[in-house]
């Protein structure tokens, strides 16, 4: 929340008084004293956040959220004051290094800078004695010193009227959807091993845990079984000894036996003794309910002993790092709770929505609208259950239901039934570290039901200064951390995964999301315009995601300190936007037009220092203006997907660059390997840019031998993706190569097919993990059998002659090979016995003399994916295909007739034996020349059927 905030500020203060030393200005001694209050006001913030927070805080409450809004403002203008000083300073040093008549000229410039810096100063002013102010009366709300998670416990166990108390007494006729989940815990606790195990339920909040564990808990079979139960709520505010004194009196309560006396006056060696006393020789079963800290095991191991009768532990979580934690002194199950299907979604609803109607049925007139409001539960049963409750107070019409669906947003904030949603769900969210409480706002800022991209996603993280990298790790490494602790939380779910087990595709729960933009609205993170002539007034906010183009938006608002500017809309932007956008926001840091209509880059753009990250990323754009060239501070430069052939000159001048993919692909007419993707031009100086840690596509042929050699300079690339490369430059290239130290992804295509790849290395790039070559090659390379950490190879036009693969066999952590375009121009190919330990992917496309393919018993063991594409000559379906019990997909695209009628069993195909284990087998066969014109079938197997 505001801690966040204001942690972040305090970061760019300590950052901005480190880096200018001990010679301070009268502005630099401003800012350092404003950092020592904010510091000192920083220790009661936590807990100012708790309270105003707390919705039953009544008066005090009201003073304590207008106490922390005023803090929030004062570090909004802190922030900025930042961000003009060190635009001031970069104006001096330019006027400071000019020459004698330039500097005549820079005259009414280098006035103008003094007089910002006034400005400036009697701003620093202003908010230092702004500041004093609000440290004064913190003085009247006695907040609680602490700073950090470490210090918070923020909410405690359940009271009556919680809402988190109903899954302790819910009857079982009520329990909906948990007939499998059940069935597996209790087979868990009762069965195996006589070892102490532990079952870890985990999910996001809302999901059932508790009902179900306490549903399983309360077994006839598990209690039969244990000869004593106890049942512990932990939540965020236990003590060990509490949690200790809990364990020994329920599960004395249970047993109907007598509670030990002086409890509460043992030291916590003693009470460890107690309970390991009592439960020593029984065989017993616990359950910690809302577990969040993973210390939690360490805390736990010693008291519950490990009596080898069978006893169990039962954990409910919500973060996947707690869950696995217990691994370290445990035997751990973790069962993943899942939303609820779409079935028993309907039947829970209806159970709470229609409790008075006769066998609880829907209206038909009522069944389109609530099958709408069931799916933005998102088979979530505390939604599910708190909405129904609501709806079954409501006439029993499509007016009154319709209010309903149409305003959940309002309803979830002010509606008695359904504030508990938000409540609950925002848990995950308080219990955030500061730093990663930022990133989890962001995700309001897509549209509902958008699918994010991680690359994007964290790219912006970075821009905006979210992410810290304290041990001079690359910054995409420590984004994605804190990405997947966020999935880890239950509080971001994942659309796809790449081949290699990485994020690629994310979202959050419709209904956490609702959570997230009243964070977002409370705390003046963004503001969302949805198009029309907007005329509401936008108060104070740092960000705009822009779903549909309002004309007003822009011009009446005031907020010049805006960091972000999103753009969703995919209609034509108006003319003044562009050009007002620089004029107005001279702070950007993240200016975001992905697969928008926008066809232009308007010359002022540039008057945008601050600017981190630009994506034009799909857009019409084609030319990029020189002007780019005055964004010093440009990290990202994303024009995937553009026209864009050529940068200009300037570009060189971006010494902070260090993302620049710029490429086309045309999905468009007939597919060529050599010229499906174009790339760009650049101007020689390509060398200056020192940071640059990604470019791809450059065109060699348009910049020479000359640009290659300028390559060697760029030491800190990562991934590099050349196209039209011709035979003279493999020397050139091979030197500037063994310069890149940190090189993971190397692409490179010959300018022709006949054009050979003259890329004999001295050594291999030590740390490649993607290479794609396409183009002809002599003979193998020897370093690629060398890269024991490669994890893609894509080879195409290689025409090498003998087999490959007993050179590539044994690299230890392939995952996906692909050899396209005659990259093998035999005719048969020999996967040998524990060949290609880790491959999962393989693709065999358009080898135009390949006929039979031979598989190894105990070859490819856990590959899963497999697509042979235009192969002519491979008549007939590879035998060996039945040893891969693994395989979950075969796919052939535009194969000889006769191999795909042999599987077909609706064509009494013979050999569809060897492929029925496999549960999805598809055929694709062109019906045009566009890129995806295309028929798809299935192949009935007898795991898909």
């Amino acid at each position: 929340m505001t801690d966040a905030i204001v942690s972040f500020v305090v970061g760019e203060l300590c950052n901005f008084v480190k880096e200018e030393g001990t010679s301070l200005t009268l502005i630099e001694r401003y800012f350092k004293d404003i950092k020592d209050e904010l510091e000192i006001i920083q220790f009661s913030l936590k807990d100012a956040d708790t309270r105003a927070a707390d919705e039953g805080g009544g008066g005090a409450n009201e003073g304590i959220k207008t106490w922390v809004k005023q803090l929030r403002e004062a570090s909004f203008r802190i922030e900025d004051v930042i961000d003009e000083y060190e635009y001031s300073k970069y104006v001096a040093q330019r006027v400071d290094h000019s020459g004698f008549i330039a500097s005549l000229q820079a005259i009414p410039a280098s006035m103008k800078t003094l007089n910002t810096q006034y400005k400036i100063a009697s701003e620093m002013k202003d908010i230092k004695l702004s500041l004093a102010g609000i440290k004064e009366r913190s003085t009247m709300f006695e907040f609680q010193s602490g700073s950090g998670s470490e210090s918070y416990r923020g909410t405690k166990a359940p009271r009556i009227g919680d809402p988190r108390m109903a899954p302790y007494f819910i009857e079982e006729t009520q329990v909906v959807g948990f007939e499998s989940p059940t069935n597996e815990l209790v087979r868990l606790l009762v069965g195996g091993e006589n070892e102490r195990t532990l079952v870890s339920v985990l999910g996001m909040g809302g999901l059932g845990k508790t009902t179900l564990a306490k549903h399983v808990f309360d077994n006839e079979l598990v209690k039969s079984h244990f000869d004593c139960r106890s049942f512990i709520t932990v939540s965020q505010s236990y003590t060990m000894t509490e949690l200790l004194i809990d364990i020994i009196k329920t599960s004395c309560t249970n047993n109907n036996e007598t509670i030990p006396k002086g409890l509460r006056k043992m030291d916590d060696r003693t009470l460890i003794t107690q309970v390991r006393q009592y439960l020593e020789s029984k065989r017993y079963l616990v359950l910690f309910d809302d577990v969040w800290e993973e210390n939690f095991s360490d805390e736990i191991e010693h008291a519950l002993i490990s009596n080898n009768k069978g006893s169990r532990i039962i954990v409910t979580t919500r973060n996947m790092k707690v869950a696995e934690y217990f691994k370290k002194s445990f035997p751990v199950h973790i069962h993943e709770l899942q939303p609820l299907s779409s079935e028993k979604a309907w039947e829970l609803f209806c159970n709470k929505a229609f409790r008075s109607e006769p066998g609880k049925q829907c209206p038909t007139a009522l069944a389109d609208m609530s099958n709408e409001i069931v799916q933005k539960c998102g088979g979530l049963p505390l939604a599910i259950v708190a909405i129904g409750g609501l709806l079954s107070t409501k006439a029993k019409t499509l007016f009154e239901w319709r209010k309903v669906s149409q305003n959940l947003r309002m309803e979830l904030e002010r509606n008695v039934h359904l504030t508990s949603i938000i409540r609950i769900l925002s848990l995950s969210y308080d219990d955030l570290p500061y730093h990663l409480k930022s990133c989890m706002l962001y995700f309001g800022m897509y549209p509902e039901d958008y699918i994010i991209k991680r690359k994007r996603l964290t790219r912006q993280w970075m821009a905006e200064g979210f992410v810290k990298n304290e041990h001079t790790r690359p910054f995409e490494e420590v984004a994605e951390e804190y990405l997947i602790e966020l999935v880890q939380r239950s509080l971001v779910q994942v659309s796809k995964l790449g081949f290699d087990g990485k994020v690629k595709r994310c979202q959050v729960h419709d209904l956490l999301r609702e959570v997230v933009i009243k964070k977002m609205k409370d705390l003046s993170f963004c503001h969302s315009v949805h198009g029309g002539d907007e005329q509401v007034t936008v108060g104070i906010t740092r960000r705009f995601s822009i779903v549909a183009i309002s004309n007003n938006v822009l011009r009446s608002t005031g907020n010049s300190g805006i960091r972000a500017v999103l753009v969703f809309d995919k209609g034509e932007l108006p003319k003044h936007f562009m050009d007002e956008l620089s004029v107005k926001f001279k702070l950007l840091r993240v200016l975001d037009f992905e697969s928008s209509v926008l066809n232009y880059i308007p010359d002022n753009l540039g008057s945008l220092f601050h600017l981190r990250y630009l994506n034009l990323s799909r857009t019409k754009v084609t030319v990029i203006p020189s002007s780019i060239g005055n964004l010093i501070n440009l990290e990202t430069l994303d024009l995937r997907h553009t026209k864009v052939t050529e940068l200009p000159r300037e570009i060189n001048m971006l010494t902070k660059l260090r993302l620049l993919p710029v490429y086309y692909r045309k999905h468009e007419g007939h597919y060529s390997i050599l010229n499906f993707t174009t790339g760009v031009k650049m101007q020689e100086g390509i060398g200056c840019l020192k940071s640059l840690q990604k470019l791809y596509f450059l065109e060699a042929n348009r910049g020479g031998i000359d640009l290659i050699q300028e390559l060697k300079m760029l030491t800190q690339l990562r991934k590099l993706g050349i196209r039209c490369m011709r035979r003279e430059y493999g020397n050139a290239l091979c030197a500037a190569i063994q310069e890149m130290k940190h090189l993971e992804s190397l692409n490179i295509t010959a300018i022709v097919k006949e054009e050979i790849l003259d890329l004999d290395f001295i050594s291999a790039p030590p740390d490649l993990i993607v290479l794609n070559l396409k183009g002809r090659l002599t003979k193998l390379p020897d370093w690629i059998p060398n890269l024991k950490y490669l994890v893609k190879l894509r080879l195409g036009l290689s025409n090498i002659a003998t087999d490959p693969l007993n050179s590539l066999k044994n690299l230890p952590s392939l995952l996906r090979l692909n050899l396209w375009d005659d990259a093998f121009s035999g005719e048969s190919l020999h996967f040998q016995v524990e060949g290609f330990p880790k491959l999962r992917e393989l693709d065999l496309t358009r080898l135009s003399k390949l006929s039979s393919i031979t598989i190894d018993n105990g070859a490819l063991l856990c590959l899963d994916h497999i697509r042979f594409n235009n192969n002519p000559e491979l008549k007939v379906v590879p035998q060996d295909l039945q040893h891969l019990k693994n395989l979950q997909f075969l796919g052939f695209a535009d194969m000889p007739q006769e191999l795909v009628e042999s599987i077909d069993p609706e064509k009494d195909g013979q050999c569809h034996w060897i492929i029925k284990h496999i549960p999805l087998v598809l055929i694709r066969q062109k019906v045009g020349l566009g890129f995806y014109d295309y028929d798809l079938h299935r192949i009935p197997t007898t795991s898909n059927v």
